[in-house]
């Protein structure tokens, strides 16, 4: 079965029409189990993880991709491949430096039990996390920190939100990314002897006082009211970066790129 091509003039096509709704409402995105992906660095991560591609939207007349259509078809033989016009594009396009590629990709539901983590894992564990845009920052560090997995925990946010994925760069589908409640990830962290180490100012020593080259699990709350009670009392340890200045709080995403990297740190010294 080969590719099925199509042009697509107008913003009024019913297929364009299904990709908006898509990219803005997360009810659709749920009952269809379906999402957007736009970009060429974006699609060719979801490929290699796995997922399925439904339908590959290309604006040649936008393009500054490195990939042809006939390269693009030939990577996808039973997907269906529409050529949009440059104004279809500008409609369903968040930004202009995409490649001119945009998919409509079949959602992955992956759970807890599906993480295959390896002896000495390094997990992040997110607690209600409500911004996109922090998430898919988060991301891009777990990726860079080659962490095991992303634990997104009672989410405010689907990891499929068209934001989400943009902020990540593609990272979402790099790192085994799992939504839970926050009781299972408790109860499969310490099932598994990770210990759980959780960020907050009160009660906690500098992170770099404390052991990551162990099973670990970082774990952050909201910048509004930090992380529950539950975590609290679940954790091993509490740790915090020194806050030298007048306030008290850093971005979520800007602190758990510095925890992540002194679990580098630490663990490339152990392995020296």
């Amino acid at each position: 079965m080969t590719a099925m091509e199509t042009s697509i003039t107008s913003v009024q096509n019913p297929r364009i029409k299904h990709l908006l709704t898509l990219q803005q409402k997360s009810s659709t995105r749920r009952q269809e189990n379906q999402f957007v992906v736009e970009g060429q660095r974006e699609v060719m991560h979801c490929l290699e993880a796995g997922y399925e591609i439904v339908c590959l939207f290309v604006c040649n007349e936008n393009s500054n991709s490195t990939l042809s259509l006939s390269q693009l078809t030939s990577m996808l033989p039973t997907t269906d491949i529409f050529t949009v016009s440059s104004r279809v594009y500008e409609r369903i396009a968040y930004r202009g430096s995409t490649e001119g590629v945009i998919a409509i990709v079949k959602a992955k539901q992956t759970k807890l039990s599906d993480l295959d983590l390896p002896d000495n894992p390094l997990v992040v564990v997110l607690e209600s996390v409500e911004k996109p845009g922090n998430l898919g920052a988060i991301l891009r560090s777990a990726d860079a920190a080659q962490a095991d997995a992303v634990i997104v925990c009672d989410p405010l946010t689907d990891l499929y939100n068209p934001n989400l994925i943009r902020a990540s760069l593609g990272a979402l589908f790099t790192v085994p990314t799992v939504a839970c409640s926050s009781e299972e990830c408790i109860r499969f962290l310490q099932e598994r002897n990770i210990q759980i180490l959780t960020a907050q100012l009160q009660d906690s020593l500098p992170y770099y006082d404390t052991p990551m080259n162990i099973p670990t699990a970082i774990v952050m709350g909201t910048e509004s009211t930090g992380l529950t009670n539950q975590w609290r009392e679940a954790a091993t340890a509490h740790i915090r970066i020194p806050m030298l200045g007048h306030l008290d709080s850093l971005n979520v995403s800007v602190s758990a790129a510095i925890l992540l990297f002194e679990a580098v740190r630490q663990r490339q010294q152990k392995s020296e």
